[in-house]
């Protein structure tokens, strides 16, 4: 199966040849990507200046989980005010570049990855109180430990499509990734049980250390009682996709691939179902057309038909 990138390879295209040495010249476009994102890569004051935007459904929610830190950490001195009608930019002056090619590639690379940098924000931060609930969950036994801590922390909700979001919700044991997505048509849900049911059969064959996947149409218990969620909605049926990632998903070394992993699971997932789609859409029409071909060859191409007169004389007519 295909394995989506995570940055934006268009954001990551253009930069590359601009960092090449080639003469400035002036950008004005306009990148779509994922989940309704847009960015608009330009040169507003000079061609020598790159600035870089970003417009995201949900970037309210994601400064409320840190995401203002998270950029700040990655970007530092390129974060300028950002552009109108936009939630985030970057500006990037041609004349200041690293000196190395290796240094200009990472820089391109980084500033690709700026989605996923931002859309990280909340999975960091569920890490973090993780790692917090699991330091005072050692201080107690299961029997006396407070409620509190057996409950885990809030849930964290990413709303970054029309009716579909993302709950993230720490545990002393786990984190919980809950998608909610909608099935436009029953088709689309049979296809996406089958893939979710290989997931699950994945992790009981051969790899023991995946995340665990759950899928149901209605609420999780993480999510009863909140605020909008519910079996339908207005575009289709809701269905609710549950990764519960252990311990050794959260570890140091292996946070940020995963991070990146499940942001991307949304988009991979539909993908592969419209994919498979149209895989068995092409193979009914190529069945179809042999089909034809068998026909056309079972007919003659001159027909010749007897037939008899009242006398009983008989005579051809070609059809």
């Amino acid at each position: 199966m295909l394995l989506l990138d995570y940055q934006n390879v268009l954001i990551q295209s253009i930069l590359t040849e601009r960092f090449s040495g080639a003469p400035p010249q002036s950008i004005d476009q306009v990148v779509s990507d994922f989940d309704g994102v847009t960015f608009h890569i330009s040169t507003p004051q000079s061609k020598s200046q790159i600035l870089i935007s970003l417009s995201i459904k949900c970037y309210k929610e994601l400064v409320k989980y840190g995401a203002e830190q998270v950029l700040q950490r990655e970007y530092g001195s390129y974060i300028t005010n950002p552009e109108p009608g936009y939630d985030f930019s970057i500006l990037v002056n041609l004349d200041n570049l690293p000196q190395s090619q290796e240094e200009r590639s990472e820089l391109v690379q980084h500033i690709a990855l700026l989605k996923r940098n931002v859309m990280a924000a909340p999975f960091e931060k569920a890490f973090d109180e993780f790692g917090q609930l699991a330091e005072e969950a050692s201080k107690y036994t299961s029997e006396s430990a407070p409620q509190g801590m057996k409950e885990g922390g809030e849930v964290m909700s990413v709303h970054y499509r029309d009716e579909e979001a993302i709950y993230i919700k720490a545990s002393h044991d786990r984190v919980t990734v809950i998608f909610s997505t909608i099935f436009r048509d029953e088709t689309d849900r049979i296809f996406g049980k089958v893939f979710l049911q290989e997931f699950v059969d994945a992790r009981r064959r051969a790899i023991q250390n995946a995340p665990q996947v759950l899928f149901r149409s209605d609420a999780p218990l993480e999510l009863q009682g909140m605020k909008g969620v519910g079996k339908t909605g207005e575009k289709g049926e809701v269905g609710y996709i549950t990764f519960v990632l252990f311990p050794r998903h959260l570890t140091p070394q292996r946070r940020a691939e995963n991070i990146s992993h499940i942001q991307t699971f949304r988009d991979y997932f539909h993908y592969h179902i419209k994919a498979s789609k149209a895989y068995i859409h092409s193979r009914m029409r190529r069945r179809t057309a042999d089909f034809l071909q068998v026909l056309n060859r079972a007919r003659p191409e001159n027909e010749e038909k007897e037939r008899k007169t009242a006398s009983g004389r008989t005579f051809r007519v070609q059809g």
